[in-house]
């Protein structure tokens, strides 16, 4: 049987320091065959761009293929379950996101507890979404919108793409914090929401900047508020949420897991080798100043903490998935 030169370099680094420490010197070896990377979402998606992007500096750091394994459905259940239910070898990897934290409280009977199944190995990018408004809307702001809902409860159309989305759960968290009353009208997907938008068939929408930020430089939409902390770069003269509404904040993100068990030396590999590709100068243009370079630690504290917010919403706004 012909071995190949990697392989067999591989595995003599791993002799000669496997009597020192073996756990050490599988991740110095690691990987030494292909990687399977898991994504919830389909070809194209959000999740399926950031696993592709960082998915190939892998392949070409550690000599081996990442290759993106597409399993898309069920608020990325379909994913998820079969991330848990491989190997804790560091040789399968899973696409994690908000969808996820969002999902372990929104899905009642699932095969896999998320938090407890799946390790944290690198966050990938945090990215706010904004708040905006077809400009017939007779509000400016987000502190006239209120005002306007209040003074007509129910007569606000919010759109979304799709029952437990990011999107519907910032919508249901502004009415919970606001005090207000708005229709919720999902869509299957965020283009015929936005297009809807577009043509006033619905009032407010909560986009990525990304997927809007042409319409409202053409003004076709009117932004009103962002949902990062701090005021987005791109749109610098829109408020955040947060300066009408304290303690509103909330993003999308972006990140890598592992099956509970994977070596610990491994994933702090892998952490190294995703925070280096986030300093890249290729990969930050792609990414713009969403990336987020921590430990696998923070990253962990950071899930648990969506999970618990998102778990919130979710049981005081009743929402059952679609």
């Amino acid at each position: 049987m012909q071995i190949s030169r990697r392989l067999f370099l591989s595995l003599a680094v791993f002799a000669a320091v496997a009597p020192n420490n073996p756990r050490r010197a599988i991740a110095q070896a690691y990987p030494i065959r292909p990687v399977r990377w898991i994504v919830g979402g389909s070809a194209g998606s959000p999740t399926d761009t950031y696993a592709r992007s960082l998915g190939q500096w892998l392949s070409e750091r550690l000599g081996q293929p990442f290759v993106i394994e597409n399993r898309p459905g069920s608020g990325g259940n379909i994913g998820t379950a079969a991330a848990v239910r491989a190997s804790a070898d560091g040789y399968s990897l899973l696409l994690v996101s908000t969808t996820n934290a969002i999902s372990a409280t929104l899905y009642e009977k699932l095969s896999f507890d998320f938090i407890r199944d799946i390790a944290p190995v690198a966050a990938i990018a945090r990215v706010p979404l904004v708040l905006e408004g077809n400009p017939t809307v007779p509000a400016k702001t987000v502190r006239e919108l209120i005002a306007y809902a209040k003074a007509n409860p129910g007569r606000i159309i919010l759109a979304s793409p799709g029952i437990g989305t990011l999107p519907h759960l910032l919508g249901e968290l502004f009415k919970m914090i606001a005090g207000i009353d708005m229709v919720h009208v999902p869509y299957r997907s965020g283009a015929p929401a936005l297009t809807d938008l577009i043509g006033g068939q619905v009032h407010v929408y909560f986009d990525s900047i990304s997927s809007s930020i042409e319409h409202i430089k053409a003004g076709k939409l009117r932004p009103l508020a962002t949902t990062a902390a701090t005021r987005w770069k791109e749109l610098p003269d829109v408020p955040t949420m947060s300066e009408f509404l304290p303690g509103y904040e909330a993003s999308a993100w972006f990140g890598a897991g592992a099956p509970t068990g994977t070596p610990a030396e491994i994933i702090e590999r892998l952490n190294s080798e995703i925070n280096a590709g986030l300093a890249n100068p290729l990969i930050k243009a792609q990414l713009g100043d969403t990336v987020l370079p921590i430990s696998p630690a923070d990253f962990g504290s950071l899930i648990a903490d969506e999970t618990e917010k998102w778990a919130k919403v979710v049981r005081t706004a009743r929402i059952k998935p679609d």
